[in-house]
């Protein structure tokens, strides 16, 4: 059978996935509370939890896994290079965009993401199973890269960099400090900040928000797509989702700071700004 995963666009809507449910070239994913997944999730979806695409690991839990354990993961969910793998989650794709950010570091570019999650399909009365079909295991060898992973000493370059962006996705409170949840308060020098819930529309099922509308408010910001972008919040869980955005929107270089404000704001040498 031929792959038809060159055909299909990074945001695919649920009509589009509903039409090539069952081809053998896709590997679909719910990142989806565990419940919800058992209450229903589209044919063929296979759970990978939160939990699993995070190092977990105090004072920063949302760096990067460890090589080991995307092996692990990786293997037993079925990915083979020439699958094509589309991504949902039930939040407005903060985990799936998180997701994502990993098959770039494992260097699987053949992604899609599922505009508006199960939110969106669930909206349309698409439909929903309960059968879970035993997963077909992989001998998938996963060589981590940080192309797309920027570090601490990173961040602190890209302040004085004019051809960097920092786009903190956490909301204006935790920006301006009246939220705190490190041992310091406020935001990295020079960040830039629009809240990742921002860039999704809750008329419609929080898909995307349209994409000139979005691209005008980042431009405003001084979020643009001749900059590199650097994103992230406070576990860079909110930050999967601007790391998205900013691949949708054609932003060339995005990274994603993983350390995020848990890092950021426990380490006594870096600077804020309130």
């Amino acid at each position: 059978m031929e792959n038809t995963s060159q055909n299909i666009p990074l945001l695919l809507e649920p009509e589009q996935l509903q039409e090539m449910i069952g081809e053998p070239s896709l590997l679909i994913i719910d990142i989806c509370s565990p419940t919800r997944y058992q209450e229903g999730h589209i044919e063929g979806a296979i759970h990978v939890s939160p939990g699993e695409t995070q190092l977990g690991t105090p004072p920063a839990p949302g760096k990067m896994p460890t090589e080991e354990s995307l092996d692990q993961l990786f293997k037993r969910i079925g990915l083979t290079s020439d699958k094509h793998v589309i991504v949902y989650d039930d939040e407005g794709g903060g985990w799936a965009g998180r997701f994502i950010w990993l098959l770039d570091s494992i260097g699987h570019t053949q992604y899609s993401y599922l505009n508006g999650g199960y939110l969106a399909w669930k909206d349309e009365g698409r439909p929903l199973t309960q059968v879970v079909h035993p997963t077909r295991l992989s001998n998938y060898t996963v060589r981590l890269n940080y192309n797309h992973t920027a570090s601490l000493e990173e961040v602190l370059a890209a302040i004085t960099e004019t051809s960097t962006v920092i786009w903190d996705a956490r909301s204006p409170q935790e920006y301006r400090g009246e939220k705190v949840l490190a041992a310091k308060k406020g935001h990295i020098p020079g960040a830039a900040n629009l809240e990742w819930t921002e860039a999704m529309d809750p008329k419609r099922a929080l898909r995307l928000k349209n994409q000139q509308q979005l691209l005008e408010t980042l431009t405003l910001l001084g979020i643009t797509t001749d900059k590199k972008v650097i994103t992230h919040c406070q576990t860079h869980h909110r930050s999967g989702f601007t790391y998205l955005v900013a691949k949708i929107l054609g932003f060339s270089e995005v990274k994603a700071y993983d350390g995020s404000w848990s890092e950021w704001g426990n380490r006594p040498e870096t600077p804020v700004e309130l």
